[in-house]
């Protein structure tokens, strides 16, 4: 228990000194070094670690994305070649969306030609089952945790308070659903896969994430009727989402036979362990951004 707390304190810590350098590199390097982590664990879960040209391209790509993602700053060569839109007074050139999803799609398409190709030199060694989880996470888990630069760069005013709120979306779900299943649990959500969790905590969690929302998002833009209920719906979708990006993640690692994913995190498992229900939560509250906040 004291090992799993000390951890936890370090985690928190981290993630305290990357937030408050949110305006800096510090932010999509630490995304890309999570990525790194989370992309390894889940080639070793496979058994496809060590395969460097697989390992090589899933990480490349994995390590890409926030960097692709973040604004940009003044290039040397001409901004139309990079399709810049415009420049800020402190000299950031923004790019275009489309610049940038081409960029993305483009890295992605790379890493995924090396991947075929080694399977086709190595089929007798690598199954089909590999090589399309490695192609599925290598999707999921780069353009997923992005969505903390994509957040964070989605406001110049609120970008850091809608980060934080985007993983609370995760991480105040599995606190509210761990205290409300500990007080009032007694029937199981998915013994199989995870025998924790139970129904009463689930609907725990959705109604605290809902709660704070509402509170939360009143607080920063004033009370009225209609962000209470919208922000309430999102923290409540937020929740839901994270419960099954978890349990996803626990029923993989149950398939493949796994404990934890790393132990990065003594205590806790690997950098999945602690992200899995992130990965689900983050794309979700971007878009909840997208269609109100900047509506």
């Amino acid at each position: 228990m004291l090992t799993r707390i000390i951890s936890g304190a370090v985690g928190v810590l981290i993630l305290a000194a990357v937030l408050f350098f949110h305006d800096t590199l510090v932010l999509p390097i630490a995304v890309s070094v999570m990525i790194g982590i989370m992309l390894f664990e889940l080639l070793r879960a496979v058994k496809l670690e060590k395969n460097i040209p697989i390992l090589i391209a899933s990480e490349l790509c994995g390590i890409a994305m926030p960097l692709i993602y973040m604004n940009y700053p003044k290039p040397l060569v001409s901004p139309k070649l990079f399709g810049i839109q415009q420049i800020t007074e402190d000299g950031t050139w923004i790019f275009s969306n489309e610049r940038i999803t081409l960029a993305a799609f483009a890295v992605t398409l790379a890493a995924a030609f090396v991947i075929f190709l080694t399977w086709l030199r190595h089929h007798k060694e690598i199954r089909y089952e590999q090589v399309f989880f490695a192609l599925a996470v290598m999707v999921l888990v780069p353009q997923a945790m992005s969505c903390i630069v994509r957040i964070h760069g989605s406001s110049d005013e609120d970008g850091l308070f809608l980060l934080i709120m985007g993983l609370c979306g995760a991480w105040i779900a599995d606190t509210g659903a761990y205290f409300s299943g500990v007080a009032l649990g007694k029937h199981k959500l998915c013994p199989e896969i995870s025998p924790k969790k139970t129904v009463e905590g689930f609907i725990g969690g959705i109604l605290t994430t809902g709660i704070v929302f509402a509170v939360a998002f009143c607080v920063r833009g004033g009370f009225s009727p209609v962000t209470a209920a919208v922000s309430f719906i999102t923290g409540a979708v937020c929740a839901v989402v994270g419960t099954i990006g978890d349990l996803s993640a626990s029923m993989v690692k149950r398939q493949i036979g796994f404990k934890d994913y790393g132990k990065i995190m003594p205590g806790h498992g690997g950098m999945m362990d602690r992200f899995d229900s992130v990965l689900f939560v983050l794309p979700t509250f971007y878009v909840f951004i997208e269609l109100t906040v900047k509506a």
